[in-house]
């Protein structure tokens, strides 16, 4: 089968491999159907994820169809449509029967797939802890809406689930890519009096206001002014989706005192927190990878209608041409967001 392998720093190549095969009982392997690519990955290619494992196929965002099933897979069958979670978790360890399943302590827990073994930018994968890591697709719920489920919808309802977001609050979101419009999707869940979207990129705001309408999108130069507006001077939970020292700075700097501050990027440096500019603000930092945990419910909310964020899904290419989907997405050209991949 054709994969996109992680072969050295800076470099992935399409290459011939074998289709994979169950190696548990609690295994499956899943047809890819349609896949994506994530800002993660550009991470491995940069070599700024030192746990990715050079020679694995890269790939984390996508869906299939179940083609084989371990003996003691119970929660899906061969045939079944299903997305895959960015996370494989065990279910049994300490942290898993906590729900911390970001970090199950199996040796294949916690970002495994196309980190540390074979990824879904391929036409199979096999995913272990099917039962925890594989969730069913409701009929009428087409590849395209459930295809973030697993990764980014997961990571913005996450955001929005651990800042404690409660009706009548001002939601702000730092960055309004793919994850920053997907919390702000899932924001809006919660009945906010407003949510305001900051970016720096003129198309991607323009993007985010075709995208959450009700939402005021602004730039990092107009943020002090529309802070300074409301009415408790800053927002109430800040979610801060943009990964670079200027968005981490932005987002404890317009958070009102006592505020949630969730840090949902991820970072390829190191980020200082400037205690003594911040001391009195008494703010709670809440920091960590996506949980996995609400894939069936997220599958529900689509299903009724409540969330869609398969507009996010600007280009689409085949698998063949994923050395050229990569170069647009790295690129930011030609108004991407996300890029699918149809093996």
């Amino acid at each position: 089968m054709l994969a996109y392998t992680y072969t050295d720093k800076g470099t992935f190549r399409l290459i011939e491999k074998q289709k994979p095969k169950l190696l548990s009982p609690r295994d499956a392997v899943v047809r890819v159907t349609l896949a994506s690519i994530c800002t993660s990955d550009l991470h491995i290619k940069r070599g700024a994820v030192p746990r990715a494992v050079k020679g694995i196929t890269v790939g984390h965002e996508m869906v299939g169809v179940v083609e084989e099933a371990g003996a003691d897979v119970k929660n899906v069958s061969v045939g079944d449509r299903v997305c895959i979670n960015v996370e494989t978790f065990c279910g049994e360890c300490w942290f898993c029967k906590r729900g911390y399943v970001n970090n199950c302590t199996d040796k294949n827990g916690g970002w495994a797939l196309g980190c540390r073994i074979d990824g879904g930018q391929a036409e199979y994968v096999r995913v272990p802890f099917a039962d925890t890591g594989l969730t069913a697709i409701p009929e009428g719920v087409s590849d395209e809406s459930a295809l973030f489920v697993g990764d980014i919808l997961a990571t913005g309802y996450w955001a929005v689930k651990i800042s404690g977001a409660e009706e009548g609050d001002c939601v702000l979101i730092i960055g309004a890519g793919p994850v920053g419009l997907c919390a702000a999707a899932c924001a809006r869940l919660k009945k906010p009096s407003k949510i305001i979207i900051c970016e720096k990129d003129g198309g991607r705001r323009a993007f985010a206001k075709h995208f959450i309408p009700e939402a005021e999108v602004i730039s990092p130069e107009d943020m002090p002014d529309a802070a300074a507006r409301l009415e408790r001077g800053g927002a109430d939970r800040v979610l801060e989706c943009g990964g670079t020292p200027s968005s981490f700075s932005a987002a404890w700097k317009y958070a009102r005192p006592n505020a949630v501050v969730v840090v949902a990027a991820l970072y390829e440096e190191s980020m200082t927190l400037p205690l003594p500019e911040m001391y009195g603000k008494n703010l709670t930092f809440m920091t960590g990878g996506v949980d996995g945990c609400d894939c069936a419910e997220i599958l529900e909310l689509i299903s009724q209608g409540k969330i869609d964020v398969s507009p996010l899904i600007t280009h689409t290419f085949p698998l063949k041409d994923i050395d050229r989907a990569y170069s647009l997405f790295e690129s930011g050209k030609d108004g991407v967001m996300k890029v699918a991949i149809k093996p």
